[in-house]
């Protein structure tokens, strides 16, 4: 009898531990997602301590640089939150259809145009070439420009006087006359050879380059060597090409900065310097002040950080190829999602990239649909609303101040990313209507897109061939 009612006081009393516990705790299968806003995001403002060089500033250390970045609207003046959020949705369709194109383009990745010339990367379309940019000096003495980054391009370059032809730009465009570090790069130098297809200009004899994009706009002009300073520290010697004939529709910075895998990224140049480790963390401006920013260097490796390896594309050495096993929702695995929904095939077709420059994330078109029906399931509770462009799972949170939603983690090979509630469910109007943030395609790629990256730092360690994903890592 006694042992009876010992059992039974221990019993009530880890039921009552249990219950208070869990009303502190978030359940295991559900996030909250916090409404402080049910509005679109106001536009950016820009500010750049980055071209600022005060005196009593401490020297840089040369083995690492880390300066802010902005989001691609800052740029665009006089729009409002939602003509900004469609244009987003326009640029990343472009970019994603571009995307598309190259890998299933891949065994023939040079393109010859008449002029005799190849692409030396095709990138997104022009005007969805990259959502983040920087600013950094160009030359010496360093001019001040804007320059997009973009870890699905290789090639470094910016528009240069004289113009045969340039867009607008919001500075004014450098004058490579004016710089006393900046030189041609010979035809017959090796480092001309490592363009896909480089051209020789008969008038200098100096190698000339053309990137070209899946919308027809392209970049042409001389492969150069210049600095590029990083608010104070400098990184000599940096390949680029300085554009003479810029055309399409490129939005207003003055050129690129390629993050990718390539040989002639702006990572693989300066990989000797910084250890061939680079990262990012891109902040959602709708719950946080703090800016976005990317570091290069051993310093850019977060202690946080799990790890996936890098994956090797043997067709496609521009983009980060990753190994997505599985998905989970609300907990459970999702049925119908498998490791080989993903891989990579005999061509080079399929596989999970991460890319900066894409905003929603796609995946094949049967992942999409077990993932979207097993969220739908997970939050079957709250009131639907209308589908919106391209997303088909939307719900009307309108006056509510928080609302409980099913998890999801993404499953890395040695890594799995569970993912914040703002990451997957976003507003696309002002009334308050949130929508599902993925999106599926009938391409074999997948890619992981900025808004589900947004508030890790996400880690690019070359030299280990691995990418590391640090939660809560813009601090």
């Amino acid at each position: 009898m006694e042992e009876k009612v010992k059992f039974q006081f221990f019993s009530s009393l880890l039921t009552f531990f249990i219950c208070v516990y869990g009303a502190y705790t978030e359940p295991l299968n559900s996030e909250t997602l916090i409404l402080r806003n049910h509005n679109l995001p106001n536009p950016p403002t820009l500010s750049w301590p980055e071209s600022t060089t005060s005196g009593s500033d401490p020297e840089p250390d040369p083995s690492t640089i880390s300066v802010h970045l902005h989001h691609i609207d800052a740029l665009s003046l006089n729009k409002t939150p939602s003509q900004l959020f469609h244009l987003r949705l326009q640029r990343d369709g472009a970019r994603v259809k571009a995307l598309f194109s190259l890998a299933s383009l891949n065994q023939t990745r040079t393109t010859t145009s008449g002029s005799g010339f190849s692409s030396s990367v095709i990138s997104g379309l022009a005007q969805g070439s990259g959502e983040y940019f920087t600013r950094l000096g160009v030359g010496t003495p360093p001019m001040y420009v804007y320059m997009v980054l973009d870890t699905g391009s290789d090639v470094v370059w910016l528009q240069c006087k004289p113009c045969a032809k340039c867009y607008s730009q919001t500075d004014e465009i450098f004058d490579p006359s004016k710089s006393s570090s900046f030189a041609g790069v010979p035809c017959s130098s090796p480092l001309c050879r490592r363009l896909d297809s480089p051209g020789c200009s008969r008038k200098s004899s100096n190698c000339q380059y053309q990137v070209s994009y899946g919308d027809g706009s392209f970049t042409f002009g001389d492969f150069s060597i210049e600095t590029l300073t990083f608010r104070r520290a400098q990184v000599q010697r940096v390949a680029l090409g300085c554009g003479h004939d810029n055309e399409g529709l490129f939005v207003g910075a003055a050129g690129l900065l390629g993050l990718g895998r390539g040989g002639l990224s702006f990572p693989t140049q300066a990989g000797a310097r910084f250890n061939n480790k680079f990262s990012y963390c891109l902040t959602d401006r709708t719950a946080s002040s703090k800016p976005s920013s990317i570091v290069f260097g051993d310093s850019a490796v977060s202690r946080t950080a799990r790890f996936t390896p890098i994956i090797n594309n043997p067709k496609l050495d521009t983009f980060y190829y990753l190994e997505l096993l599985g998905i989970s929702v609300g907990g459970a695995p999702v049925r119908g999602i498998s490791a080989s929904l993903f891989r990579i095939d005999s061509t080079g077709n399929g596989g999970v990239i991460i890319d900066s420059g894409t905003s929603v994330t796609r995946l094949t078109r049967p992942a999409y649909v077990a993932l979207r029906d097993a969220f739908r399931v997970g939050a079957s509770h709250l009131k639907r609303a209308p589908e919106f462009s391209l997303f088909d799972t939307c719900y009307d949170l309108s006056g509510l101040p928080e609302v409980k939603v099913p998890t999801v983690v993404l499953h890395f090979r040695g890594a799995d990313v569970s993912l914040p509630a703002a990451n997957y469910l976003i507003p696309v109007d002002n009334s308050g209507r949130f929508c599902f943030a993925f999106a599926g395609t009938m391409s074999g790629l997948s890619i992981i897109g900025n808004i589900q990256q947004q508030g890790f730092r996400v880690v690019f360690d070359l030299a280990g061939s691995r990418v590391g994903f640090a939660p809560r890592g813009c601090a």
